[in-house]
């Protein structure tokens, strides 16, 4: 099959660019998906793409975008169910008192505001065809996200992930992205339906995660340990139960009417986080989730990104404005509740930073947010800035408000 093999080198070439600035990125003292990121939005038509367009197209045709849109799709389903692994929950639920409603105010206030853009935005930016309600609610979730995994590894790099703000961070962390997960459901319910659909979709998403709470975790908390009493390291064939049990979980909320990313990471929240088939997969999957396929999912975002299409006065005006919006969101909801539940200043501060770090679960959101046509490519891309733009400033901010 020769059409494979220039799909392949595309991947290669992906797989390069995306450890490369990885690389860099960590010796910067920044998480090494922004590096990636950064990569993939290089080799996109905002600066490969303009210099050497031939390069470009002959690069990523056709079939090898088809090729990478598969395996990104295949890989991003993996890192969540990774991702929702790595939740220990046991030891987040003694900091969930205070994370609830720290949680839902750094969602609630840039939900508001992302609200109030929209509809003033609605007429120049929606895309044809989009209701004031999907686009608006739209943009109020993509100002409200905070990314767990980036989050996770920022706090590890600050020496704080086991810390009790860190717990509270993390914590925070989880119930954003699982109320995200929900407000991106009611928008796509919304778009593939009536209003009475979506709420169908929404009645149907809540009893998926109380099935999966009450009925699919007591069960695999009473059956795991009598599997894994056999030998220290798992069979091949449990290992391949539990990944499929995410893919069909995967399955069910796509047909639910919820992206599929959100079954995975469910079910990986359930299995328990000390268990060994969790720190078994982890094991093997981790490195080779982001080594091979998470390239594929930022140089998509990349191709998407286009920079050019941010220009003039208006553009850029209301691409700070966005970024502007989705800080004070963020940052202020967060630090204010934190005040309200009893921590300090500096406490209220960090958790402010580090709820503002939106990374790579953000952008899922936003392909996703592209791909059923509730962002047009000019707004898709001040969105992408706005989420490197919040990822970058956390870590450096972290270490002014540590030194002071």
């Amino acid at each position: 099959m020769p059409h494979l093999v220039p799909s392949f080198l595309t991947l290669v070439i992906v797989i390069s660019v995306a450890r490369f600035f990885g690389m860099l990125f960590r010796k910067m003292g920044q998480p090494s998906v922004m590096g990636e990121v950064l990569g993939g939005i290089i080799l996109g038509p905002s600066v490969v793409g303009y210099f050497f367009p031939g390069f470009t197209a002959s690069v990523f045709h056709p079939e090898a975008m088809v090729f990478l849109k598969n395996i990104a799709e295949v890989g991003i389903t993996l890192y969540l169910f990774v991702m929702g692994l790595e939740l220990d929950l046991p030891r987040l639920r003694q900091s969930a008192k205070s994370a609830v409603l720290i949680s839902q105010m750094s969602i609630l206030l840039p939900f508001v505001l992302g609200l109030g853009l929209a509809y003033q935005i609605y007429s120049g930016y929606a895309p044809v065809g989009i209701g004031p309600l999907e686009f608006s609610l739209f943009i109020g979730v993509s100002l409200s996200i905070t990314a767990f995994p980036v989050l996770a590894r920022i706090l590890a790099d600050s020496h704080l992930h086991k810390t009790r703000l860190g717990d509270l961070a993390l914590t925070c962390a989880a119930i954003d992205d699982i109320t995200a997960w929900c407000l991106v459901a009611v928008v796509t319910g919304l778009l593939g339906a009536s209003m009475g659909g979506a709420g169908i979709t929404i009645i149907l998403t809540i009893l998926y995660v109380l099935m999966m709470i009450f009925i699919v975790r007591p069960w695999v908390e009473k059956f795991l340990p009598r599997l894994e009493k056999s030998s220290e390291r798992l069979p091949q064939a449990l290992l391949a139960v539990a990944v499929l049990g995410a893919m069909g979980s995967a399955t069910l909320t796509d047909l639910i009417g919820i992206h599929a990313f959100f079954g995975a990471f469910m079910f990986g929240a359930i299995i328990p986080y000390d268990s060994l088939i969790a720190k078994d997969i982890t094991a093997r999957l981790q490195d080779f989730v982001a080594i091979l396929f998470l390239p594929a999912f930022f140089a998509l975002t990349g191709l998407k990104t286009q920079l050019g299409l941010i220009s003039g006065t208006e553009h850029w005006f209301l691409c700070f404005t966005i970024i502007a919006l989705a800080i004070l969101g963020k940052f202020g909801g967060a630090f204010t509740a934190a005040k309200v539940s009893g921590n300090s200043t500096k406490e209220s501060a960090v958790l402010g930073l580090l709820m503002n770090t939106r990374g790579l679960v953000e952008l899922i959101v936003l392909n996703i947010g592209l791909s059923i046509g509730v962002l047009t490519p000019t707004l898709f891309t001040m969105l992408v800035i706005m989420a490197l733009v919040t990822t970058f400033m956390t870590g450096p901010l972290l270490k002014l408000v540590d030194r002071r």
